[in-house]
């Protein structure tokens, strides 16, 4: 029997047994659902409904060995489709595959009614069978995976995002504490947000408070210093606050070169330098 002939026995199996395979598949999905609810469950049963009849379809087209061929395009699409809506819900990937591989013992249990007087074309059958699935169990797996790390690269953007705001203080004055390593991905972020800012206020002093920045070696030095110039560049002067002792002592041994930027132990004495600059002044009144 050819590879055409097994496919077309294996999809008129399918359709000929598809309430009884369908059945039990969803009897064993369902028993594998620890917390669930009635949409939950009815979702399922839609899904495998759907699959069911597309992989009855593909089969007919003779391509069990290559589930990139385009007769495999709308199983490909629902399984890519409930993957990435489960990697979205929590689910795990061994849970999402399972989709997948339990639907093997119910079609195991028709072939062998089906092929019961001839053992080579049931062995033939199921070897065919295990190794269509697995490898749509497989394309599962990757496509959950890709989606969880768009997930995690969108969560770290925004994480980013979060972590670099751009305060307005005063008018024409604003600050960026940071908090956390400054590497060169959130370098990036710090700048566009801080030259975007400086073009929405149109302010004259952007105070870098790096109180929060544990350690400051070369590359974070460097890395202020293309914000400092990004932010010249847009007319607006930095003044640098959160200078510690120990990052006084790093910086001078780094031979980092600082002399025409503005330095402030504290953003409250960075405040003071940035109001005499904008030629605003603090008067405290006394009771």
């Amino acid at each position: 029997m050819s590879m055409k002939d097994y496919a077309s026995a294996i999809s008129e199996v399918i359709q000929q047994n598809e309430a009884a395979i369908g059945s039990e598949w969803i009897a064993q999905l369902e028993a594998l659902m620890v917390r669930s609810t009635s949409a939950s469950r009815e979702q399922l049963r839609s899904h495998c409904q759907q699959f069911l009849k597309a992989f009855a379809a593909a089969t007919r087209s003779g391509e069990l060995g290559n589930i990139e061929h385009r007769a495999w395009d709308e199983v490909r699409d629902l399984l890519a489709e409930i993957s990435s809506s489960r990697a979205k819900s929590g689910s795990t990937p061994s849970e999402t595959a399972t989709f997948v591989f339990s639907l093997k013992q119910p079609l195991f249990a028709q072939l062998q009614q089906s092929f019961v007087a001839d053992p080579a074309a049931l062995a033939a059958a199921s070897w065919t069978i295990t190794t269509l699935l697995d490898r749509l169990g497989l394309y599962t797996i990757e496509v959950f995976q890709k989606t969880k790390d768009q997930i995690i690269v969108r969560q770290q953007q925004e994480l980013l995002e979060l972590s670099t705001p751009v305060v307005k203080l005063w008018n024409g004055i604003l600050a960026l504490p940071l908090i956390g390593t400054l590497d060169s991905a959130r370098t990036q972020v710090v700048m566009e947000n801080i030259l975007q800012k400086i073009v929405d206020t149109g302010a004259m002093i952007a105070i870098i408070d790096i109180t929060g920045v544990p350690t400051v070696d070369t590359l974070v030095a460097q890395h202020l210093m293309k914000t400092i110039a990004a932010a010249r560049l847009m007319g607006a002067d930095c003044i640098i606050s959160g200078i510690r002792p120990q990052i006084a002592q790093t910086i001078v041994h780094l031979g980092v070169n600082l002399e025409d930027v503005i330095t402030k132990a504290t953003l409250a004495d960075a405040f003071l330098v940035a109001l005499e600059r904008t030629g605003a002044s603090i008067t405290i009144k006394h009771a």
